[in-house]
């Protein structure tokens, strides 16, 4: 349900103000001088090429599996009422501490060229954990565009636990950080377990993939899966938020009660889309990576960027897809009859280790650019982030060398917020942000 009360205009003011005029971080990365090889230097992905035959495209479309309302009902009914987005960060209780009192580690994990201006690192009980790492993350400024959702400003990471460390119990799954953001000088933060409901909504598994890319639009959090699934993207429902009741290592329904591996709050999956042309193959249907939301076409689009391996000769291709403009099909993909969804728009890379993807048209251009960041060929280090188009690409530079690798370390996702005009993104280590048009500059 959308919410639109009268707190949101009255809270919007005073942390658009509180964003804009914050002074720019002294942060470590950005004195970091990064030695890498000439390769690393003149490794350029040059100009998108685009992609219009059937054969292409085709390979794009995806199918909707919705789950029946009749299934979420029943799994609601046994839970109790949702607590939605308000419910969760009216009692998260973790702190994120600002970027000068984050470690030099934490700091050097951010970007070099250019400078985020506002840097966050994570609780140190969830900072410390080697199997659990962040890579995508959305926000209040994707699901509306005035960048509030019911009574808050809302930031949402994106969390894989590792396939082959830490607890059986606990591998693969994913979990997202809901973090309030009202207050620039102090963000805290709960975390949501991402389920499937299974036995017709009378029981709940954890969702077991990695989830590289993340978008909250309108109500929906779409997220990309690629583990073990043919699945390319499941829909959650913000408002269907549940409250755990049995504090157990179990997932799912248990004597007494409902329980989440000791996580006070779940989030079921409404549905799901699939590739038609089957599971993510060299020759055909791509291994879904990178989400971002692009407000700047007509409807809104859905931009995803395939994930390659960094160090492989495989190119990634880029593409969108339009979102319905039906009012009963909020946060959905548009989809024709049959429930199949097409790509309105794809193309070719040149580069490969793709974390995070932005498209976006500035005034007065007739194509939008777009923003491709990507893990070094090592996997090593800091990355690259570059803005291309049908002409050519252009890239930060940085250290002695003039190196391209100036963008986080293991960067994740990027998110535009139209109402502050910043791009989120995250780090292994630290959330952070900095204008588009600072970004901008660097690239030119």
């Amino acid at each position: 349900m959308k919410h639109r009360g009268r707190h949101r205009r009255r809270r919007r003011g005073a942390a658009l103000r509180a964003v804009l005029t914050g002074t720019a971080l002294a942060l470590t990365a950005a004195a970091t001088m990064i030695s890498v090889s000439q390769a690393d230097v003149t490794d350029d992905p040059g100009a998108l090429k685009p992609l219009t035959s059937a054969a292409d495209t085709g390979r794009l479309q995806l199918r909707e599996h919705l789950v029946p309302a009749r299934t979420l009902d029943r799994l609601s009914a046994a839970m109790g009422r949702p607590v939605g987005v308000d419910g969760v960060l009216g009692n998260a209780e973790r702190a994120m501490r600002e970027g000068p009192a984050c470690s030099a580690d934490d700091r050097a994990s951010l970007p070099v060229a250019p400078a985020a201006t506002r840097a966050y690192c994570w609780d140190d009980a969830d900072a410390a954990s080697a199997d659990w790492r962040p890579a995508s993350v959305t926000g209040s400024g994707d699901a509306d565009d005035d960048g509030v959702w019911g009574t808050h400003r809302a930031l949402v990471a994106g969390w894989t636990h590792s396939t082959t460390t830490g607890r059986p119990a606990e591998r693969g799954l994913a979990r997202v950080a809901l973090v309030d953001a009202d207050d620039p000088d102090h963000l805290t933060y709960d975390w949501v377990l991402l389920v499937v409901p299974v036995q017709g909504g009378r029981d709940y598994r954890g969702l077991a993939s990695g989830i590289s890319g993340l978008v909250w639009y309108q109500d929906k959090l779409l997220v990309t899966t690629r583990t073990g699934s043919a699945d390319a993207l499941y829909v959650y429902d913000l408002d269907r938020i549940q409250r755990t009741t049995i504090d157990a290592t179990a997932i799912g329904r248990v004597p007494g009660g409902w329980s989440a591996d000791g996580y006070r709050y779940v989030l079921p999956a409404v549905g799901s889309y699939r590739f038609t042309s089957g599971r993510c193959t060299a020759a055909g249907a791509p291994c879904p990576g990178a989400l971002a939301l692009d407000r700047g076409t007509a409807p809104d689009s859905l931009v995803a960027a395939e994930w390659t391996a960094p160090d492989g000769d495989r190119r990634a291709r880029l593409w969108r897809y339009a979102f319905s403009a039906d009012p009963a099909r909020a946060g959905l993909l548009a989809t024709d009859a049959a429930g199949r969804a097409d790509a309105v728009e794809a193309y070719r890379t040149g580069t490969s280790g793709i974390r995070g993807v932005l498209s976006y048209r500035q005034p007065g251009a007739k194509l939008p650019s777009w923003y491709v960041g990507h893990l070094p060929g090592s996997r090593d280090g800091h990355g690259g982030l570059w803005r291309q188009d049908t002409k050519g690409a252009r890239a930060a530079q940085c250290g002695a060398d003039s190196s391209h690798r100036c963008w986080a370390r293991e960067a994740g996702s990027l998110s535009y917020w139209q109402e502050t005009g910043e791009v989120w993104s995250l780090s292994d280590r630290m959330l952070f942000s900095l204008p588009l048009a600072t970004l901008d500059r660097s690239l030119r």
